[in-house]
C-alpha cells in the first residue's frame, strides 16, 4: 500500500475510532446551558441568541431525522451531529499533522517510505489522538453546541492551505482557495472563530509565493491577513448590513417605496459590481483581483446562510430572539446590541465616575417608515486608562483583592497590567491551557484559592509546593473522577514537538505559532473577561489546543531523534511510538473518560420536567437565566411536555420584541395579556423609567401607578439635559386590590387559606429604578386578576420580582403568586408544606443523579443549592414542627434515595443532618448509620486537608467549606448526643480538635 493509501486509511481509521467513543459518552438528553436552547431552535429552525447559528441550527435539525419521530432520542440524534463533526475534525488533524510531517521529511528524502512513513503516521495518531480525548475538545464534541462544528471548520481550512500549498503551481490551483473562502463564509453561520485562522493562512500564502523571504514581507503578509480579518469580520459580516440598512432607509423614508426594497436594490449593486470587477479581471488578465473578488463572492455564498434567521423571523416561531425581520432589526441581532461590549483600546477603571453621555441613534422599523431612536449611550469617565483590563465597576471588590488595593484607592496602570498577565492570561488562558496538557484538579469553577479550578499535573512534590496540601489530600479529592492527572507528559512531547519543529521547518512552525496565538492569547486580548464568569470559558480556546496538538504529534519525532544514536530505526520508531501512545492520548483517554462520559445522565430534562409539573394548567412560569430558562424550552419544543404552561423569561422581558411576543399564542399556551398598549414599551420608549421620589406615602394603587408612567402627558414626565422627555417612578409603596369572587372562581387559592385572602395587597418597590421588564411584569400581575396561575422559578432573583416576594408562596422549585396574608398562615410562613410534600414525594423526578459514577458540577451545584436545602431539609422541617412525624419519614427516605456515590462537598454533610435526625426519630436507623458514617469519613478528610492548607498555604484556605463542615458536626453532635455511640465519639473527637484549630478566639 502506498503512502497516500495508508495516510487516508489510518486517518479515517481514528477518525471512526474516536466518532464511536463521543458517541458512547454523548449526553442522552440536553444539557445545561445554550444545549436547551440550540436543540429546541434546530428542531423547529428558529432563532437563538445573538449573533446565530443557522447553519449549525439547520445541519443538527438534518441530523435531529435520526430520531425517527421518537421526540425523546431528538437531542441524542444531535449530540451525534456534534460527535460527527468532532470526529471529522480529528480527521483533518491527522491530515495536517502528517502533511506537515511529510514536509520535513521530504527535506532530507525526496518521498517518505518504510520506518519515517511508519514514523509520520504515529505522529498523526499521537497528535490528533491527544486532541481528541483533551478536556475541553471531548466536552463539546458530546453536546449539540456550536463549537464542535466550529472546531470542524478550524481544522478543515488549516487542511485545506495545506492542500493549496503543495498544488500551487499546478493550473487553478488556487481553487482550493476559493474552497476555503466558502467554507470561511459557511463558518459564519455557525461560529466566528474560524476566521481567527486568516493570519496564518497569509503567512503560508507568501511563503509559497515569494522565493525569498524577508522580515519585511512576513510583517506585510501579516498585516495582509489582519486586514482581510478585519474586513470579513466587519466589512462583509456588519458593514454590508448596515450599507443596505441605509440603502432601505433612503429608499422607504424619501422615495416613498416598500420596507426591503432598498436592501434588494443593494443586493443587486453589489451583485453587479462583483461581475463587472471579476469580468474586469479576466479581461485586464489580473489573477491576483479575480482570485479576491471570486474569494469575496465564495464567502458571501456562505454568508447566505443567514437568510434563514430573516425568512423563519418573518414566521414569528416561538422562539424569536430579538425578531430580526427587519434589515435594522437584523443589524442589531449581528451587532449583539442588547449585549454589552468590553472596552479594548480606552476605557474606564472599575472606581471611574461617569462625566458625561453621548447618545447614539439607529433607527426602528415603523408602520410606513423607519423611525429614528435613541440606542445605547457611550459614557465619558472621570479615570480612562490605555488597554483598560480592570474595567467592571460590579467586579471592584474582586478586583481589589486580587490586585490587593486598599478601599478607595484608584487601580495604576501597572495594576492595569498585572491583572492582564496574571488572571486573564494566567488564570482564564494559562489555566486552561494546562487544564489539557498537564492535568485538572477539580471540575469545580475557580474564583479564589487553592482547592478548586486549579491545574494539578499529579506529580506530588511540584504541586504540594504551589498548591499546598497535595500530601494529604483526602479521598473524596483524590478519587473525584474530574482530577484528571498527566505528570506534565503531554506538555513536555509538545514542547519537544515545537523545538523539533522550530529546528526543522521555521516556516511552518511560525505559521503553526501563529494560529497558536491567534487561536488563544489574540482572543484573550479582544474578550478582555471580567473575573467571575458564570461558567468556566475554556472551549473559547479550543483551537490553540488544536494548533499545540500538533506539536504534541511532533513529539514523536523528537523522542525517535533522541532514540536514533543508539537505536535502529525500526526499533526506535516502536519505541516512540509506544511512548508517545501510551504518554499522551491514550493517557488522557484514560484519566478523561469517566467524567467525560455523560451517557447516564439525565438530571436536566427530569429538571425541566420538575419545573413544568409544579405549574397547574395554563400557568404562567417567569424564569431568570439559562438553566432555568433553556431545559424547559427544549423539554416544551421538543418533547411537547406541559405546552400549556407559557415560559417567559425576565431577562429577555427587558427587550421590546419579548413585550410584543407575548401577545402570541405558543404551542397550547395562551398569549399573555400585559394590559400595555405595544408603543408605550416599543423599541427606545421607556427602557429606563428612575426613581424621583415625590413625597408619596402613602400606597398608590398600580393601575394608577401604570397610567402615570405610561401617559405622554409632559406633565407626568421629566425633562432631560438633552431636551428630550423621560418618565419615571414617582413611588415606591404600590396597592393593588384583589377581586375575591375572581380568586375563588379561579381556585388558585388552596381551600384551607380562602379565609386569608387580603382584600388589598400592598408591597415596596425594591430597586431605584423600573425597566420595560418591571412594567410588563406589573402590567400582566394587573391584567391577569387571577385567571391563570402565576409562578416564579426559585432561580429568580427577589430584586427581580417587583418586591412581590411577600406574596409568593414557596413550593420547592418554583413559587406561586397569591393574594394571601402569609404571616396568617399556619405559622410556617410562605411555604405551601402540603404541596410541597406532594412534589417532593411523589411527583419530582431526579432521573440517574444518585445512581452516576460520576455527577457534573453543574448538576450537583443545582442539587446542593436548591433541591436539597428548598425541598427535602425544608419539608422534613415544617413538618417536624407541625409534629407530622410521618410524613416527614416519607421525605427523609426519599432525600436519602438521592444522595450520590460519593460526596463531593461539605454542602451535602450540612443539609442532610436534618434528614438523619428524621431518619433516627423515624426507627429508620439503618439507612441514618450509613448517612453518618458516610459523612463521617468525609469531614474527617476534609479537616485533614484543611489543616495541611493552613499550614503550607494559610491564604489558600477554603473558609466557606471549613464553616459547612463545623458547622455539619454541630448538628451530628446534637444528633447523636444521646446516643453517645463510636459515632457520636468520633463527631465529638472532630468538633473538640478542629474547633480549637480553626475558630479558637
Amino acid at each position: 500500500m502506498n503512502y497516500e493509501k495508508t495516510n487516508n486509511l489510518i486517518g479515517w481509521l481514528l477518525a471512526i475510532s474516536v466518532t464511536v467513543v463521543y458517541m458512547l459518552t454523548a449526553d442522552r438528553f440536553s444539557s445545561w446551558w445554550d444545549t436547551g436552547e440550540f436543540i429546541a431552535a434546530a428542531y423547529k429552525l428558529q432563532i437563538v441568541h445573538q449573533p446565530g447559528a443557522p447553519l449549525f441550527l439547520m445541519i443538527q435539525n438534518v441530523f435531529s431525522n435520526l430520531a425517527m419521530g421518537d421526540a425523546s432520542r431528538i437531542a441524542f440524534c444531535m449530540n451525534i451531529g456534534s460527535a460527527v463533526c468532532s470526529g471529522l475534525t480529528v480527521l483533518f488533524l491527522f491530515w495536517t499533522i502528517t502533511a506537515l510531517a511529510s514536509k520535513v521529511i521530504r527535506q532530507q528524502t525526496k518521498e517518505a517510505k518504510g520506518w519515517e512513513a511508519a514514523l509520520i503516521m504515529l505522529a498523526g495518531v499521537t497528535g490528533a489522538g491527544a486532541y481528541a480525548f483533551s478536556d475541553t475538545f471531548w466536552y463539546s464534541a458530546v453536546e449539540s453546541e456550536v463549537y464542535a462544528m466550529s472546531s470542524l471548520c478550524t481544522a478543515a481550512v488549516f487542511w485545506l492551505i495545506l492542500k493549496w500549498e503543495k498544488r500551487a503551481d499546478e493550473p487553478q490551483a488556487d481553487r482550493w482557495l476559493l474552497l476555503i473562502m466558502y467554507i470561511m463564509g459557511l463558518s459564519i453561520g455557525v461560529h466566528l472563530l474560524n476566521l481567527l485562522t486568516i493570519p496564518a493562512l497569509a503567512l503560508i500564502i507568501y511563503f509559497r509565493r515569494t522565493g525569498k523571504t524577508s522580515l519585511r514581507g512576513i510583517s506585510a503578509a501579516l498585516l495582509s491577513g489582519i486586514a482581510a480579518l478585519a474586513f470579513v469580520l466587519w466589512g462583509i459580516i456588519q458593514y454590508s448590513v448596515r450599507l443596505a440598512a441605509q440603502f432601505d432607509l433612503f429608499f422607504v423614508n424619501h422615495l416613498g417605496l416598500g420596507f426591503g426594497s432598498g436592501v434588494m436594490c443593494f443586493a443587486l449593486l453589489l451583485i453587479a459590481a462583483l461581475i463587472w470587477g471579476i469580468r474586469y479581471s479576466i479581461h485586464r488578465q489580473k489573477p491576483l483581483l479575480n482570485t479576491a473578488l471570486l474569494g469575496v463572492c465564495f464567502v458571501l455564498f456562505g454568508y447566505t446562510s443567514f437568510a434563514m434567521i430573516v425568512i423563519r423571523a418573518h414566521a414569528d416561531p416561538p422562539l424569536n430572539n430579538n425578531a430580526p425581520d427587519n434589515v435594522y432589526s437584523f443589524l442589531g441581532y449581528l451587532s449583539r446590541e442588547q449585549y454589552s461590549s468590553e472596552p479594548l483600546v480606552k476605557g474606564p477603571s472599575f472606581d471611574a465616575k461617569v462625566l458625561d453621555v453621548a447618545y447614539q441613534t439607529t433607527y426602528k422599523k415603523g408602520e410606513k417608515q423607519y423611525e429614528k431612536m435613541t440606542r445605547q449611550s457611550s459614557y465619558v469617565f472621570d479615570k480612562e486608562m490605555f488597554f483598560p483590563r480592570v474595567y467592571s465597576e460590579k467586579h471592584a471588590e474582586f478586583y481589589r483583592m486580587y490586585l490587593g488595593l486598599r478601599p478607595g484607592e484608584t487601580p495604576s496602570f501597572l495594576d492595569n497590567l498585572r491583572f492582564f498577565f496574571s488572571y486573564q492570561l494566567g488564570d482564564m488562558y494559562g489555566r486552561y491551557f494546562l487544564w489539557n496538557f498537564v492535568g485538572r484538579q477539580n471540575d469545580e469553577p475557580k474564583y479564589a484559592g487553592n482547592t478548586s479550578g486549579n491545574w494539578v499535573s499529579g506529580v506530588t512534590a511540584t504541586d504540594d509546593a504551589r498548591l499546598g496540601g497535595q500530601r494529604d489530600l483526602p479521598v473524596h479529592q483524590y478519587t473525584n473522577p474530574s482530577r484528571n492527572v498527566y505528570y506534565y507528559i503531554p506538555l513536555l512531547v509538545g514542547i519537544a514537538g515545537l523545538i523539533w519543529h522550530f529546528r526543522r521547518d521555521r516556516k511552518h512552525a511560525a505559521i503553526v505559532a501563529l494560529l497558536f496565538f491567534f487561536t488563544g492569547i489574540a482572543i484573550v486580548l479582544y474578550l478582555n473577561q471580567s473575573p467571575v464568569q458564570p461558567r468556566e470559558r475554556d472551549y473559547a480556546y479550543a483551537g490553540s489546543f488544536y494548533a499545540f496538538s500538533i506539536w504534541i504529534g511532533f513529539g514523536v519525532f523528537a523522542v525517535a531523534d533522541l532514540l536514533r544514536r543508539k537505536l535502529s530505526a525500526p526499533v526506535r520508531t516502536v519505541m516512540a511510538g509506544v511512548l508517545c501512545l501510551s504518554g499522551v492520548p491514550l493517557l488522557l483517554l484514560n484519566e478523561n473518560f469517566d467524567d467525560h462520559d455523560r451517557s447516564a445522565r439525565d438530571l436536566v430534562r427530569h429538571v425541566a420536567h420538575n419545573y413544568l409539573q409544579s405549574c397547574e394548567p395554563n400557568a404562567i412560569l417567569f424564569t431568570y437565566a439559562d438553566n432555568d430558562t433553556f431545559p424547559l424550552w427544549y423539554l416544551q419544543e421538543v418533547e411537547g411536555v406541559r405546552t400549556d404552561v407559557r415560559i417567559v423569561n425576565l431577562s429577555y422581558l427587558l427587550s421590546h420584541w419579548y413585550v410584543k411576543q407575548l401577545a402570541n399564542k405558543v404551542n397550547d399556551a395562551a398569549p399573555v395579556d400585559t394590559s400595555i398598549a405595544f408603543d408605550k414599551v416599543a423599541q427606545g420608549v421607556r427602557d429606563y423609567l428612575p426613581f424621583v421620589d415625590q413625597g408619596i406615602s402613602e400606597a398608590v394603587d398600580l393601575d394608577m401607578l401604570l397610567q402615570f408612567m405610561l401617559s405622554d402627558n409632559p406633565t407626568n414626565q421629566l425633562s432631560m439635559q438633552d431636551g428630550s422627555l423621560i418618565n419615571y417612578l414617582p413611588a415606591k409603596r404600590i396597592k393593588m386590590a384583589v377581586d375575591k369572587e375572581s380568586v375563588l372562581s379561579s381556585g388558585v387559592v388552596p381551600e384551607k387559606w380562602a379565609s386569608s385572602i387580603v382584600e388589598e395587597m400592598e408591597w415596596e418597590y425594591s430597586q431605584n429604578y423600573m425597566t420595560r421588564a418591571e412594567l410588563a411584569l406589573l402590567g400582566i400581575i394587573k391584567s391577569n386578576n387571577w385567571k391563570r396561575p402565576i409562578y416564579f422559578t426559585n432561580y429568580t432573583p427577589a430584586e427581580r420580582m417587583a418586591g412581590l416576594s411577600r406574596y409568593l408562596i414557596d413550593e420547592g422549585l418554583v413559587k406561586k403568586l397569591l393574594p394571601v396574608a402569609f404571616d396568617d398562615v399556619d405559622g410556617t410562613g410562605a411555604v405551601n408544606v402540603d404541596r410541597l410534600y406532594e412534589l417532593a414525594v411523589h411527583d419530582f423526578e431526579w432521573g440517574n443523579y444518585a445512581s452516576q459514577n460520576y455527577v457534573d458540577i453543574d448538576s450537583r451545584n443545582y442539587m446542593d443549592n436548591f433541591v436539597i436545602p428548598d425541598i427535602y431539609e425544608r419539608t422534613v422541617q415544617l413538618l417536624n414542627q407541625h409534629g407530622d412525624t410521618e410524613r416527614a419519614g416519607h421525605v427523609a427516605v426519599k432525600a436519602a434515595s438521592l444522595l450520590p456515590k460519593r460526596i463531593y462537598g461539605a454542602q451535602e454533610a450540612y443539609h442532610y443532618s436534618g434528614v438523619v435526625d428524621t431518619l433516627y426519630k423515624g426507627k429508620r436507623t439503618h439507612i441514618a448509620n450509613e448517612i453518618v458514617e458516610r459523612h463521617i469519613h468525609f469531614l474527617e478528610g476534609n479537616f485533614r486537608y484543611a489543616d495541611a492548607l493552613a499550614r503550607d498555604k494559610p491564604e489558600a484556605l477554603d473558609a466557606r467549606s471549613i464553616q459547612y463542615s463545623m458547622a455539619a458536626l454541630e448538628r451530628y453532635r446534637t444528633i447523636l448526643g444521646t446516643a453517645k455511640d463510636e459515632r457520636y465519639a468520633a463527631i465529638d473527637d472532630l468538633y473538640n480538635r478542629y474547633r480549637a484549630r480553626f475558630f479558637s478566639e
